[in-house]
């Protein structure tokens, strides 16, 4: 019996609708269906969900060039998007899911093409140059109780000296990974096979999707009009849209604090009063926002010292065993870094 299986394809270039029509896919479809989703963002700067748009961005000139700014809900770092650039997502169930299967059927498309791609690190694809790996799709991953999502971008001819134009680097993950220009770590598609296009490439993912799957359905168009039929997915693209959750969620504090560990960078905003936190606000480009989420809820209402910090890390550590050698680094160095 072959899997059952969607494929949904967008027909607008907003960031907020797709951003928020990816949500509303993800909420309401049913986890033994493996879903495919195609969308393409104009000019636009995506943030992880617990980034800050201030230091990630330079919001001045997005505002002058007229770029918008998005924050999705997964975790992982700053991105540029324009109209040469794909985006797909992979939806299952949580325990079907598997991201091998999803850069599998990637590069299985681009194989069709001459494109010999392979996966790499945590949540690249790359394909060789004589100057070494170019890297031509980058990840995200948010995973519930019951289902799972992998997104991610393909290059095919995005404009890359764009991306220097409202991305602030990293200083410490530039020192991590040796200083190198973003030109000098990515290409376009187009550089390997000049037929390649948006189009031609989506025909190819759903064709190997349906393929890998022994399945097969009819495709889904969504656009505004679909979008005023479904008041769920209408109220989650305000919400996206509205500033409250692209900048609001940056917060007030006294107390900053940045490193950047093998699993992510952190910028951690404490706001402490009469010795204890009373707000925390950790921005990372980490692939795990349970982490981070679990570790802000921890931190308030501790005491602002070290004993405070190995607490509420203890007990974040406890709710996420699997990735309990990231909390205590990450203890260690906080604890440490307030004393």
């Amino acid at each position: 019996m072959s899997q059952k299986v969607r494929v949904l394809i967008a027909d607008t270039f907003d960031p907020w609708f797709n951003l928020a029509t990816e949500d509303w896919i993800f909420r309401d479809m049913d986890p033994n269906i493996k879903v495919l989703f195609l969308w393409r963002n104009s000019d636009t700067v995506v943030i992880g969900r617990f980034q800050n748009p201030w230091t990630e961005c330079n919001t001045a000139k997005m505002d002058e060039d007229d770029v918008k700014l998005a924050r999705r809900q997964s975790g992982g770092g700053a991105v540029f998007h324009d109209l040469g650039n794909t985006n797909f997502t992979f939806m299952s169930g949580k325990e079907t899911y598997d991201k091998t299967e999803n850069h599998e059927i990637i590069n299985r498309a681009l194989a069709h093409f001459g494109v010999k791609s392979y996966a790499s690190g945590r949540n690249d694809i790359c394909v060789d140059m004589e100057d070494g790996p170019r890297k031509i799709s980058g990840s995200a991953f948010k995973e519930t109780k019951d289902r799972a999502f992998h997104h991610g971008t393909l290059l095919i001819n995005a404009n890359l000296s764009r991306l220097a134009n409202y991305l602030n680097p990293d200083k410490k993950k530039l020192v991590s990974k040796g200083v190198q220009s973003v030109r000098s770590r990515v290409a376009n598609l187009t550089e390997f096979n000049s037929d390649i296009s948006h189009d031609a490439l989506c025909d190819q993912i759903i064709k190997q999707f349906l393929n890998f799957y022994d399945a097969d359905c009819e495709i889904e168009y969504l656009d505004y009009d679909y979008l005023k039929t479904v008041p769920e997915l209408n109220e989650y693209y305000y919400k996206l849209k509205d500033w409250k959750w692209r900048f609001g969620e940056t917060p007030k504090f006294t107390h900053k604090l940045e490193e950047r560990f093998s699993w992510g960078g952190v910028e951690v905003h404490i706001d402490s009063h009469k010795g204890l936190i009373k707000d925390a606000k950790i921005f990372s480009d980490s692939l795990h926002p349970e982490m981070i989420e679990t570790l802000c809820t921890q931190l308030v209402g501790k005491e602002y010292n070290s004993q405070g910090i190995a607490m509420a890390c203890a007990a974040s550590a406890v709710e996420l065993p699997m990735i309990e050698d990231y909390i205590r680094e990450f203890s260690d160095w906080l604890g440490k870094a307030i004393s």
